[in-house]
């Protein structure tokens, strides 16, 4: 089962991820202070009211006695504690206290009490309501009665609304954060496209030259940084290119003067009279010409100019399997269905006959069959033999490594044919794989992907 992947692997999403989540941390951030602000302001907006009246109350105690007025008095006093109904707020006591303490007004108790019936709304509420052909909406408004004890024994008891608005804040801050989003993430898409497409281009140039040995050129673009690195990359290139050809052409020049000494030394072999010391010389001398062929084979590994076609590996398989058997070579092949895979049919070739012969050699029989399953091919060279610890699997890929310490040919040769054949299938973008069969004998399989 796939899992979800919700850490981004490109640089440019990690940083959009990244600056999106400092984002919603800041924005978190300031609504927990713009709430706790507000709360702030709404509890002072409930308290201020009444500790108004309460103040004016007492500072016209004198002047307006209680209810000798034609309108109903904002505040009463009256000499006992005060018998109030309805929910204690606490808050709006302490928030009182605090008012009247800034005030320079000295308040020895505060009481308290939010009414749970609603109130109807005011009259110039209704009318604007009417006005614009709509009901009022949002919570009715509840009462607030505050009784304050400014002597002993004695208090003034005032009464104010509460909830004659609804605050709107919650749309508010998502529509300040989406717009923030926009803001900086917008143009933070745009340099990180700018940026990731020549790094793209890079990655891509990187990877064929890699897997074939030459690549284009990276066009210089983007930010500055960016462009020196693509610089300094095709720089890199021409210098690596320049020395791979000058590597050929001097593994070129060596093939050709080591072959010219080796066919006069055969000429020269003719000339004993010896038969068996004649087929001795000859027989060396063919033994460097493969090492030589070996040797010049794994260095050009990389940079074949061979180039790729579709072929029915089955089909190779069977010819190389043909060419073995003509010779008298103990070598069989299964019946497998058709396998097409895009590769270098030579080097192919050249890779199965080396499994071929270390399995002759080694094994004393090839069996050779051909697998095509689960997105890949697998041409697969098993033998009968004594097989390979498995602690010298990847050690026997190595050039010049054998199972042995001689060089005889009879024994297997300068230890190159594995490490040639582990060449070629990376330069097709697949594997060399060793194993143990269960029944004995060494089983190499060639994967190629399909």
């Amino acid at each position: 089962m796939r899992t979800l992947r919700l850490w981004p692997r490109s640089l440019v999403g990690q940083i959009i991820l990244l600056v999106a989540l400092a984002l919603f941390v800041a924005q978190a951030i300031n609504f927990a202070m713009l709430l706790r602000e507000r709360k702030r302001l709404e509890l002072t907006a409930q308290t201020a009211p009444g500790v108004y009246r309460i103040v004016d109350a007492l500072d016209n105690r004198t002047q307006r006695p209680n209810a000798d007025n034609d309108r109903p008095a904002r505040a009463q006093f009256v000499a006992v504690v005060p018998a109030t109904t309805g929910q204690a707020r606490p808050d709006i006591e302490q928030r009182a206290m605090t008012m009247f303490t800034d005030m320079g007004l000295s308040i020895r108790s505060v009481h308290v009490t939010e009414d749970s019936q609603h109130l109807p709304p005011r009259r110039r509420d209704t009318r604007r309501s009417r006005a614009m052909g709509a009901m009022p909406e949002g919570p009715h408004p509840t009462r607030i009665v505050m009784a304050a004890e400014y002597e002993p024994g004695k208090w003034v008891v005032t009464q104010s609304r509460n909830g004659d608005r609804t605050p709107r804040f919650g749309g508010w801050l998502i529509a300040q954060t989406l717009i923030l989003y926009v803001i900086v993430l917008a143009p933070l898409l745009w340099v990180g496209r700018r940026l990731a497409r020549p790094l793209r281009q890079l990655t891509r140039s990187a990877e064929q030259f890699a897997r074939t040995g030459s690549a284009d050129p990276v066009e210089e673009r983007g930010p500055g940084d960016v462009r020196q690195l693509t610089t300094a990359f095709n720089a890199m290139r021409s210098r690596i290119y320049a020395m791979l050809n000058e590597k050929d052409r001097m593994l070129g020049a060596i093939g050709h003067d080591l072959r010219t000494p080796l066919a006069s030394l055969r000429v020269r072999t003719e000339s004993v009279e010896d038969e068996g010391e004649r087929a001795r010389m000859s027989e060396t001398i063919d033994e460097m010409n493969r090492m030589l062929e070996d040797i010049l084979s794994l260095a050009r590994a990389g940079r074949s100019s061979e180039a790729q076609q579709k072929v029915d590996i089955a089909a190779l398989a069977d010819a190389v399997v043909e060419d073995f058997l003509e010779l008298g070579s103990p070598v069989d092949l299964s019946d497998s269905a058709r396998a097409v895979a895009n590769v270098r049919p030579q080097q192919i070739r050249r890779a199965l006959r080396n499994l071929i012969e270390n399995a002759i050699v080694y094994g004393e029989r090839a069996h050779v069959s051909v697998e095509h399953g689960d997105g890949a091919i697998r041409l697969i060279v098993a033998d009968d033999g004594p097989g390979i610890a498995e602690g010298r699997m990847e050690e026997m890929m190595e050039p010049f490594t054998r199972l042995e310490g001689s060089r005889n040919r009879e024994t297997g040769g300068a230890g190159l044919g594995l490490a040639l054949v582990r060449a070629i299938m990376a330069e097709h973008g697949g594997a060399l794989r060793l194993a143990n069969r269960p029944q004995g004998g060494l089983e190499a399989s060639l994967v190629l992907p399909a």
